[in-house]
């Protein structure tokens, strides 16, 4: 009788393995053959689930997603609206390792959108997240009274959207220029400044 696979139990396997290439040396050193030997399978099991490094990426980032969510929903979002935005804010930036190499996950996919299609509505899912988080804070803040009447709430979700990409590009880039404590008080300040209107 042939052995039956439990394949979401090999999926789930593979996942822990791939986070441990992650996690320990990196993104790119997470190949086909890297989380083969990390799992203790052989190249050619893994490709019976994975036959790219792009194909394990987007597994990754499905994990990111996953694990992003599940971050969200652990926590209990109490307390003034201001402090409780920055903390919601602050979970889709690179402020720890963990986030960092989720980080890193989503930048090597997003590079390979362009020559990869099939990546992209997995790379939007991801997007959607960050434009859906920074849609809550901007009308949390502004049901508070924290944002400028004349400010456009789809204005400034787009802003908010923006600077979290950009500012977690910049980590990844120059860590050193963009530290956690920088990356912090570049987003305080930013949120503090929507109580101001814009100027002419």
């Amino acid at each position: 009788m042939p052995k039956i696979v439990d394949r979401d139990a090999r999926r789930a396997e593979l996942a822990e393995a791939l986070w441990r290439v992650v996690y320990r040396d990196g993104v790119a050193a997470a190949t086909v053959r890297s989380v083969a030997a990390e799992a203790g399978w052989s190249a050619g099991s893994l490709r019976h689930y994975f036959n790219t490094q792009t194909e394990l990426l987007a597994f990754a980032m499905e994990h990111v997603i996953d694990q992003a969510t599940a971050r969200f929903a652990a926590r209990t979002w109490d307390g003034p609206t201001r402090e409780v935005v920055r903390q919601m804010l602050e979970e889709v930036l690179p402020l720890d390792r963990q986030r960092a190499r989720e980080a890193e996950v989503w930048l090597l996919l997003a590079a390979r959108t362009r020559t990869d299609p099939a990546t992209g509505p997995l790379m939007r899912r991801a997007d959607d997240g960050v434009r859906r988080a920074s849609e809550l804070a901007v009308h949390a803040l502004a049901a508070d009274g924290l944002v400028a009447p004349g400010r456009d709430p789809a204005l400034e979700t787009a802003r908010l959207h923006a600077l979290l990409d950009g500012l977690t590009l910049h980590a990844l880039l120059h860590p050193d220029l963009m530290p956690p404590d920088r990356l912090r008080a570049v987003l305080a300040d930013h949120l503090d400044g929507l109580r101001h209107e814009r100027p002419d």
